[in-house]
């Protein structure tokens, strides 16, 4: 089994939620959740530090981490707004390109999924603005209709992953569907809405997943960390993190990315 690490980017400033309710909701997640203990008065104080520095994503120190521990991880950046997703074109494409720039892979972060043409445009958009003539998605949310995989296919994105499922890699036309098999926010929050688990517990759980997960044969093991999370805003969220990568690596797991692993499936196809 390999481990293939992505970042999903849903916010990147404080100010671009000013007509959205992720300000207030968060506002209320934070309190509740230093009220429950649950979070440090570390933590609580420097949530408030991001929001009056109006700094909410945590895109280049996560590269660098992923720099020192040779993780070659996928960012998925959108270039439409929905769901609490809020930031501008001009800042997608400066990170778009910051993040090539680090030598990291970036792919579409979906917003448009159920209809054709509105899904054709945010293609075309992200390829103007990238200036990349191939690339990935992954949607935001997970969500998904009968029709997406089969219009991303038609669109001409090379691999998509946005189901949830416990199996292996498999092609739907030209495309490559790569289903996700730990995500951050099932992990640390399970069904509630804020934190209330133990970290150990927690990281004890995943571990246990990724080793169920590779007894069952599967071939790339997809791991979802949001960059948000990278900080001392999100201690629980971060170790958490550092340790899903500490495991693999002490486990012998390969870490590899999407592209790698299509070459790979293909080769092994064709012996």
């Amino acid at each position: 089994m390999k481990a293939i690490i992505t970042h999903d980017v849903d916010h990147i400033t404080v100010k671009e939620h000013w007509k959205d309710l992720f300000l207030p909701k968060f506002i209320i997640r934070n309190s509740i959740e230093f009220c429950i203990r649950s979070i440090s008065i570390k933590e609580y104080i420097h949530r408030w530090v991001d929001i009056f520095n109006n700094k909410w994503q945590n895109i280049e120190e996560i590269i660098k981490f992923n720099k020192t521990h040779r993780v070659p991880a996928t960012f998925f950046i959108a270039v439409n707004n929905d769901l609490g997703l809020s930031y501008s074109l001009k800042q997608a494409e400066k990170w778009i390109n910051i993040i090539k720039n680090e030598g990291f892979d970036v792919g579409v972060h979906g917003i448009k999924f159920n209809n054709f043409e509105e899904m054709k445009n945010e293609y075309n958009l992200f390829h103007q603005i990238s200036g990349l003539s191939n690339f990935g998605i992954r949607q935001h949310y997970l969500r998904s209709v009968q029709s997406t995989l089969l219009n991303m296919e038609k669109i001409g994105y090379i691999f998509d992953s946005t189901i949830y499922s416990c199996q292996n890699p498999y092609k739907f036309g030209n495309l490559y569907e790569f289903p996700i098999q730990i995500m951050d926010s099932y992990e640390i929050l399970g069904h509630a809405k804020w934190q209330n688990s133990n970290l150990d517990k927690i990281k004890e759980n995943t571990l246990k997943r990724i080793n169920e997960v590779r007894q069952k044969k599967i071939s790339y093991i997809v791991i979802l960390f949001h960059d948000f999370y990278f900080s001392e805003s999100f201690i629980s969220w971060k170790e958490w993190y550092i340790s899903i990568i500490q495991f693999l690596i002490e486990n012998g797991i390969e870490l590899t990315d999407f592209r790698k692993a299509i070459c790979e499936i293909n080769q092994t196809n064709l012996s």
